[in-house]
């Protein structure tokens, strides 16, 4: 489109003024700016949305702001390309260094660096050899981690009580797993609906494998035992989202025996070396699925007619082993010929033996007769009773001499302790002196501080209070008697009396 100038008033024609300065005085003034957005009009409304072929150059991942940007080159000229963040997560292919690659944008400029670039909306590898390198290099990825390992492979029950499916619900994959289970051996299926192609078909491929092997076991959706992941056959392209790093790595992570049926069997996506079985086909999937019900009835059927043929022949060589045994026994006449016999002879000795046993206790009991005639009780109880009067007197008589004995030595004892006795010396004069609590007292500066004391004598005891010389001398009792009489002179203190314990 035309670039139109800004309306601007026009100098007048001076006659001095040189041709070419007219002519520089006539041209339109822009501001940069203004041209930079006249330049974006224009490049966008020319090309618009544009499909583009080329080598990625120059990316370095996502910036921080989560959007990306590079370069898209061929041999003669490179283009700056623009991802945004929320278009990034969707892109089925993420952009990589080197990688050829077919975008779909829109040609737009870029006025802080004036250039222009292109804002990518789609991205997908350039042919069928890209997209092939591309998943040689992933599948060499993931296999290095293990995820293809045989070890990890895991066994698919053999008659499973639920079967899940992952697959389009409208398509005629799903109509052919459920034909082919219901002709093989019908059992309970769950659909997890996903998208099997296009964007976003493998984050939900990867969230029903999960959500399938999240299920409770015992909850109100019963959790599948194995699970069937479909698609019918189709382009690299189509068939790309089962290649996808998030599929694979659900599938890995599944604790339900998983078999994948992607495609046709000509028809490889990395979904098939991660599960547990791959099928040809979605019909083989069921096929493995499931066994025969009629031919399970037919085993069922030969094993119990074998189990009962071979009960039957058990029971026959059991009757046949008892008829031998039957006819190798002896008849019952033979059997007790030789104890009836026994039981006879037995008879016969038992008369003569009890006649000679009666005969013997005969005797004996004769001979004790005589014995007893020949003693008689009597006599025999009145000498049993003597010698017992005589064996009664003898411990009667030491009895009465071991009495004596320590009778005599009592009352020597006695008397030595009647002479050793505290009460033998207050019967010659002595007094025992106590306080009240009868606690003895043996000095006289202890008998001085009891405010009463107890004197024991030999007939009784009396109470007295102590008192000091000076307390004696000041009595009227030790005044001087009337009529003159002259005082005795003091007789000497005795000597203290020493303590008889």
């Amino acid at each position: 489109m035309p670039l139109v100038p800004p309306p601007q008033a026009r100098p007048p024609l001076d006659a001095e003024t040189p041709p070419s300065a007219h002519l520089q005085s006539n041209a339109p003034e822009w501001s940069v700016g203004d041209l930079a957005s006249a330049l974006k009009r224009t490049l966008e409304d020319a090309f618009g949305h544009v499909r583009l072929r080329g080598e990625i150059s120059g990316y370095r991942g996502p910036h921080g702001s989560g959007h990306a940007y590079f370069s898209l080159k061929d041999g003669t000229a490179k283009i700056d390309a623009v991802v945004w963040k929320g278009v990034l997560g969707r892109l089925r292919q993420k952009p990589k260094e080197g990688l050829e690659v077919l975008v779909t944008g829109k040609v737009t400029t870029f006025a802080g660096k004036s250039s222009y670039q292109i804002i990518v909306d789609s991205m997908e590898p350039a042919g069928v050899g890209a997209w092939m390198a591309l998943l040689e290099e992933r599948k060499r990825l993931l296999a290095a981690e293990g995820l293809f390992a045989p070890e990890r492979k895991r066994a698919i029950p053999y008659l499973p009580r639920v079967i899940g499916v992952v697959t389009s619900p409208t398509g005629a994959v799903i109509r052919d797993i459920l034909h082919r289970l219901q002709d093989r051996f019908p059992r309970p299926v769950l659909v997890w609906p996903v998208r099997v192609q296009g964007e976003g078909a493998a984050d939900e491929i990867a969230a029903a494998i999960r959500g399938f092997n999240a299920l409770d076991p015992n909850g109100k959706i019963p959790r599948p035992d194995i699970l069937i992941v479909a698609r019918g056959g189709g382009s690299i392209e189509d068939l790309w989202a089962f290649n996808e790093e998030a599929v694979v790595r659900a599938a890995a992570e599944s604790t339900i025996p998983l078999i994948s049926a992607v495609g046709h069997e000509t028809d490889t996506t990395l979904i098939d070396f991660v599960s547990d079985r791959r099928a040809p086909t979605p019909t083989g999937a069921a096929e493995m699925a499931v066994p025969v019900r009629a031919d399970l009835l037919d085993e069922i059927h030969d094993l119990g007619a074998r189990q009962r043929g071979t009960i039957l022949r058990r029971v026959e060589r059991e009757r046949l082993d008892l008829r031998a045994l039957v006819r190798a026994m002896p008849d019952p006449d033979s059997f007790l010929a030789a104890k009836r016999q026994r039981l006879d002879l037995a008879e016969a000795r038992l008369a003569p033996a009890l006649a000679a046993n009666a005969r013997d206790h005969r005797e004996r009991l004769t001979r004790l007769a005589d014995r007893l005639s020949r003693r008689s009780p009597a006599v025999a109880l009145a000498d049993a009773r003597g010698s017992l009067s005589r064996i009664d007197d003898r411990p009667r008589t030491a009895l009465h001499r071991t009495i004596e004995r320590r009778r005599d030595r009592l009352e020597a004892l006695g008397g030595l302790l009647g002479a050793l006795s505290y009460r033998g010396v207050l019967a010659r004069g002595y007094a025992l002196v106590r306080d009240e609590d009868g606690t003895p007292i043996r000095s006289a500066s202890v008998a001085g501080l009891a405010p009463r004391l107890q004197l024991q004598f030999g007939d009784g005891a009396v109470m007295a209070r102590p008192e000091t010389a000076e307390e004696d001398a000041a009595s009227p009792s030790a005044r001087r008697p009337p009529g003159g009489s002259k005082t005795r002179p003091a007789k000497p203190p005795a000597a203290k009396q020493g303590s008889l314990f």
